[in-house]
């Protein structure tokens, strides 16, 4: 039996009027809405005698997670002995899980001396257990399944037509005349480029992001704040001005900014589980060109190019200062990346070696492929020097033969593109009689409702995914050109160092695809050592001797010291 004082205490305790409300229980009626659940359980509180009443909302929070910061208030509250009645419109508010609803009503409300009203399911714990309570609770459940299953078939379709399904990044917002739409918005977009430009001119996403933090750059987070633009799950940062690696990572890797719309990146497991997963990148459903682009897509994909090629680590022995070349070499026989490095007792000397040497790294390739800094810099200067000036002096020759390796390029990218074309026309053709032989069988009622459902939205998807395929194939077909093109930038870029006469970072990014290092051979003054320098768009080229043009080349690496450099040749 209580005492007189819990009875004194339950009689004077708070009766929490709990009230929630989802996107899609908004959906269902108006008289979900917070203000009318409010009005009808104050209204019940006086008709009950209840009073010192307090309200606790939980606005566009599912039923199916309980992790809400109004319910755990509540929650709170009771734990602390305030709260002695709970007052929810209907079951379903309290929440759509049925055996956590379950447990709270039978359980934990029960333990804690709690009063408990459903009020339009007629549930009142003061008057014992209703036995209709847990079909309702299983109904709800039932209901927020079916909800997600209606969303979530929404949600395929809006993404498989196009429709953005995410917010816009970083650079980006939504179209006030089109929420579907994104459009530039200046102030980010430029920092956007910026960062791209950063990138390619060779820093690291460490370096980026304190470039932009000392020059007081608003940190995305802090720049949706500033702009009273909401991002779900998005905290006020500390210092609005801290820019993070991740973050540069992350814009640096955002195929968007080319002016694609990428959907189904991520997904959740099931209607309970809200936790997004990253989708594998397969799942992926890309539409191209759908919105302005921020980025030119060229140098998008070479930023995509220099990142797989760059594994983080950390510098050794030389100050953190990268070497020009750094990321471009590779060994010749493992095709592993050359790692710099500095002589630990003579710290001028800067060297370069396999970064899968058996006997340093405990790797699989078998020599060390050593070459020093100072050499390698000067042959890759004497290599482009002399395909400049051949350039300069036979240009109709050096155009030939760019024309015959891109024109051999050009035809066998034609070919991969239009045998995958009639691939995927083929399996179109074939899913579409499948689509035709179902819709058959369901009409003369050989197959379930279940299943045909099932089924025509498989082939549904697949059909849309093949559609795009064979478009965008189709498109890089017709693009193929643009091998061409690269041919003319990679020319431009010759002719552009015959101005400047001397090896840059970003001249580098236009020219060099990678440089193969082999280990040297011989003994002595006798020893050779290969070096192979594979071009952007044309790859490795063997230019003839030509009348006038010197032999060997001597490369002056440092004072005393000297390689001679010998070009290998085609046949004129």
């Amino acid at each position: 039996m209580q005492s007189k004082n819990q009875k004194l205490n339950k009689i004077a305790g708070i009766t929490a009027l709990y009230c929630r409300l989802s996107r899609d229980d908004g959906a269902e009626c108006e008289s979900n809405s917070i203000a009318n659940q409010k009005r009808m359980l104050e209204k019940k509180a006086k008709e009950y005698g209840l009073k010192n009443t307090r309200c606790y909302v939980d606005d566009g929070y599912t039923g199916t997670n309980f992790n809400r910061p109004g319910f755990q208030q509540m929650l709170d509250d009771i734990e602390s002995g305030y709260i002695t009645t709970v007052m929810v419109k209907d079951l379903s508010r309290l929440g759509r899980y049925a055996p956590t609803v379950g447990m709270y009503m039978d359980s934990y409300f029960p333990e804690h001396d709690v009063r408990f009203i459903a009020v339009n399911d007629l549930v009142d714990s003061d008057e014992g257990e209703n036995e209709i309570a847990p079909f309702k609770n299983v109904m709800n459940e039932m209901y927020a399944r079916d909800i997600s299953k209606k969303v979530r078939s929404a949600h395929r379709i809006r993404g498989n037509c196009g429709e953005p399904l995410g917010q816009p990044p970083y650079g980006y917002i939504k179209d006030p005349l089109n929420k579907k739409k994104w459009i530039i918005e200046p102030g980010a977009a430029e920092i956007v480029r910026e960062i791209f430009k950063m990138c390619i001119e060779g820093k690291g996403n460490e370096t980026i992001a304190r470039i932009l933090s000392e020059r007081k750059i608003l940190a995305p987070t802090a720049y949706w704040f500033d702009r009273g633009i909401k991002r779900g799950g998005k905290k006020v940062p500390k210092d609005p001005w801290k820019w993070k690696c991740e973050s540069i990572k992350k814009i640096l890797s955002n195929q968007e900014y080319c002016g694609d719309v990428i959907n189904f990146k991520t997904y959740s497991k099931n209607f309970r589980n809200k936790k997004r997963i990253d989708n594998p990148q397969e799942n992926w459903v890309i539409f191209k060109d759908i919105h302005e682009p921020i980025i030119d897509r060229a140098v998008f994909e070479r930023v995509q190019e220099m990142k797989a090629k760059t594994k983080r680590r950390a510098p050794k022995n030389n100050g953190g200062e990268k070497h020009l070349l750094s990321d471009y070499l590779y060994c010749g026989d493992c095709h592993k990346k050359l790692w710099y490095h500095t002589n630990t007792i003579n710290k001028d000397i800067h060297f370069f070696s396999c970064s899968n040497y058996a006997k340093d790294y405990r790797g699989t390739c078998k020599t060390r492929h050593y070459i020093r800094a100072d050499a390698i810099e000067q042959v890759v200067m004497l290599e482009i020097r002399r395909l400049a000036e051949f350039l300069r002096d036979y240009e109709n020759a050096f155009v030939k033969i760019l024309t015959k390796k891109t024109n051999g390029d050009i035809l066998t990218q034609q070919r991969y593109l239009q045998d995958e074309i009639d691939k995927a026309v083929a399996r179109n053709d074939k899913v579409s009689g499948l689509y035709e032989k179902l819709y058959e069988d369901h009409a003369e009622n050989k197959v379930s409702e279940e299943w045909f459902m099932h089924m025509s939205h498989k082939y549904e998807t697949e059909r849309l995914e093949l559609k795009n395929k064979i478009s965008r194939f189709r498109k890089e077909l017709a693009e193929t050109d643009s091998l061409k093109i690269g041919q003319q930038s990679f020319v431009g870029a010759i002719r552009k160092f015959l101005k400047v006469q001397k090896l840059t970072r970003p001249l580098l990014q236009e020219l060099i695809d990678h440089i193969d290092v082999y280990e040297t051979e011989g003994v002595g003054k006798s020893r050779t050592q290969r070096i192979a320098i594979y071009y952007r768009f044309v790859g490795y080229i063997e230019l003839p001797q030509m009348p006038n043009q010197r032999r060997n080349l001597r490369a002056d690496t440092r004072q005393g010291v000297s390689v001679e450099y010998v070009p290998r040749v085609a046949s004129a």
